[in-house]
């Protein structure tokens, strides 16, 4: 058997956190404020732990609230999900989406037919931005941002453990032979990204090599320009993993594997970034959300 308080009891905990108010959560549960309050009351009895503490002008998650609360909403999400994705969303649900652009083209949408295949009556809205942080998430339902998983205003949840590998065409690798080591890169053409530039420098790094690196013959503003710059033998791009493991990437490249460097803090993900809000997340963006953790961990980049 499942040991679950009623299910009431959590819509009213659930409810009153995010509205940060009893009477604000009786308004969307269509209840009064005294028995909003009373279900809280009885579910902290039965769970032998307060949950908020009672403020003059509202409602302050306990630790032990904060800790629960993420268990309770995505239950309810998920079951919001399900629902939706067997008996069909009401209306004609939109999901809106931004992504980094490398990102959307190389990973999200060669998937995006599946998505639409298994949900045809959820339309999708994509937009990208090299740089995202500079863009307001206004109107946005989710968000895919590469970086360590803390933004404010946000819940973020890890789509990708990214690692850092060069790449270069094939001509160029059968030309110059192959890289056994990062010594071997030296002196050879490297293409820089303004967004990763301190990647490259890690890499070095990460093998003993300190002394100052050549200027790139070329610097671009997103991964996609290195990528089109190596496919055209003008030198070796640092790629993130989960975009070297597209297959378009590797049709075109040679990828060097063996110099894989794993990366850690900054830049270490992907990761999918819902806004927090006082609204609940629609049956359509969790349902998304759910399929998009799923074609991820299929993927192998989880």
């Amino acid at each position: 058997m499942y040991q679950l308080p009623p299910v009431n009891w959590l819509r009213a905990f659930e409810a009153s956190a995010r509205r940060e108010s009893f009477t604000a959560a009786a308004d969307e549960l269509a209840r009064t404020p005294k028995s909003v309050s009373n279900q809280v009351r009885a579910l902290e009895a039965e769970l032998g732990f307060p949950l908020f503490e009672r403020l003059r002008h509202g409602l302050r998650l306990t630790d032990t609230g904060r800790a629960y609360l993420p268990s309770v909403r995505k239950a309810f999400e998920d079951l919001s999900a399900s629902t939706a994705g067997l008996f069909g969303p009401k209306g004609t649900p939109t999901v809106t989406i931004r992504a980094t652009i490398a990102f959307a083209v190389l990973w999200l949408t060669p998937r995006l037919p599946a998505f639409r295949a298994a949900f045809p009556d959820i339309d999708i809205h994509l937009t990208s931005s090299v740089w995202t942080d500079s863009l307001p998430p206004d109107h946005l339902d989710l968000e895919i941002r590469l970086g360590d998983g803390h933004w404010p205003g946000f819940r973020a949840e890890q789509l990708t453990r990214e690692s850092a590998v060069p790449a270069c065409s094939h001509a160029t690798h059968d030309k110059l032979g192959p890289a056994r080591s990062a010594h071997d890169l030296i002196g050879r053409d490297l293409i820089g990204v303004v967004s990763q530039e301190n990647l490259w420098m890690r890499f070095f790094r990460r093998a003993g090599i300190d002394g100052a690196l050549p200027d790139y013959g070329i610097t671009v503003d997103t991964a996609l320009g290195a990528i089109e710059l190596a496919c055209a033998g003008q030198g070796y791009a640092i790629l993130l993993s989960s975009f070297a493991n597209s297959s378009a990437t590797r049709e075109r490249m040679a990828i060097l594997e063996g110099l894989t460097m794993p990366l850690e803090g900054a830049q270490s993900g992907h990761y999918l970034l819902i806004p927090d809000s006082d609204e609940q997340t629609r049956p359509e963006v969790a349902l998304f959300r759910n399929w998009l953790l799923d074609a991820m961990a299929a993927s192998g980049s989880a």
